[in-house]
């Protein structure tokens, strides 16, 4: 398969003029003193009353004040750091390929552009906006690559509130004026998976997929839902988890020893297909003999298993590259757009043939 070059639809810019970071003059008037006084106040430093720096620090706080942690931020140069937030466990990161390499392309631009990038990973979406909201306050970032983006999705409204530019990584549901996006084609690659299953006679498939939130795994479901119906397959479902191995490997496990069983196997990650493709040797059944495996990304590990592990072939280094890209353009003043990135390859292994 021949991938082919991004196409891109500009959208026309309609961002509304982002909040204002309060200042040290904002703290001096509602606090009736001098800017100096304010300075000494916030900084710990002499020459104002014990009185004076707690009403000061008062008003700060109220005020939602942030000391800038940015040298360039105080010249109004910006802060020369991009920010990247995961709301993920931390113990599913270690394990998955596609973000390392995500995060390899995106520094790879940055990198050219001597832009430094700010990491955190956090527990939720809602901290992850508490992220955005400091970040913002501070002086910390002058935008955000978003990822994971959700169903229903907080984020694009706080970044539009804040001004942050942002380029979200995978597609929201819809499009949004002021955020540019990188966009898969979730829809048309698990099209393609059940079509080639279904080419080789299976008919009982079940999608372990990831996180129910996310807007690519209710895509992928979606899909998985419409290819069943239209070609006719009753036993065809998905079942969600968070990634990890041991999440990947226990419903597996469930799914073979529980009501009629499936044929093929189609897992959201490389990680989960490992695990996969081990229960099944643990129950004394063969991969693809007895069932099939099919991974979403392709990865050393699926050609470290035995059998090879039959995956779609994704780039995630040129996806990161690419929203690093996108980004650096929002910074120099461009509009946002959203970027398609081409339909992954389906690389045939050996753990993929014809069930019994």
């Amino acid at each position: 398969m021949t991938a082919s070059t991004p196409s891109a639809k500009d959208t026309p810019p309609s961002r509304r003029a982002p909040a204002r970071r309060p200042t040290m003059k904002d703290i001096a008037r509602r606090a009736g003193v001098s800017e100096s006084a304010v300075s000494f106040a916030l900084n710990d430093r002499p020459g104002v009353s014990e009185i004076t720096r707690d009403r000061v620090r008062r008003v700060a706080e109220q005020l939602g004040w942030r000391p800038s942690t940015a040298a360039r931020a105080l010249s109004g140069e910006g802060a020369a750091t991009v920010g990247l937030v995961l709301a993920r466990p931390a113990t599913t990161l270690g394990v998955d390929s596609f973000f390392l390499q995500l995060i390899s392309g995106i520094q790879e631009v940055l990198s050219e552009r001597q832009l430094g990038l700010l990491f955190q990973v956090v527990e939720d979406v809602d901290a992850e906006c508490a992220v955005y909201r400091r970040w913002w306050a501070e002086h910390r970032v002058d935008g955000v690559l978003v990822v994971d983006p959700r169903t229903d999705d907080p984020r694009p409204a706080l970044l539009d509130e804040l001004g942050l530019p942002g380029v979200v990584i995978g597609g929201l549901p819809e499009e949004h004026p002021n955020l540019s996006q990188v966009r898969a084609d979730d829809t048309g690659a698990m099209a393609h998976v059940v079509g080639r299953l279904h080419e080789l006679g299976h008919r009982r498939i079940v999608h372990i997929a990831g996180l129910s939130s996310l807007a690519h795994t209710d895509r992928r479901i979606r899909s998985l839902r419409a290819e069943a119906e239209r070609r006719g397959l009753a036993e065809v479902r998905s079942v969600t988890t968070d990634y990890s191995d041991t999440q990947g490997a226990a419903v597996t496990r469930r799914v073979l020893t529980s009501g009629s069983r499936p044929t093929a196997l189609v897992y959201d990650n490389d990680v989960m297909a490992a695990a996969g493709a081990a229960v099944v040797a643990g129950l004394g059944l063969s991969v693809p003999g007895d069932v099939s495996v099919v991974s979403w990304e392709d990865s050393v590990l699926c050609r470290m298993v035995h059998p090879f592990l039959t995956a779609l072939s994704r780039d995630p280094v040129t996806f990161g590259r690419t929203a690093a890209q996108e980004l650096t353009a929002l910074l120099d003043g461009g509009a946002a757009r959203s970027v398609h990135v081409p339909l992954p390859e389906l690389i045939e292994r050996e753990s993929t043939a014809p069930p019994r």
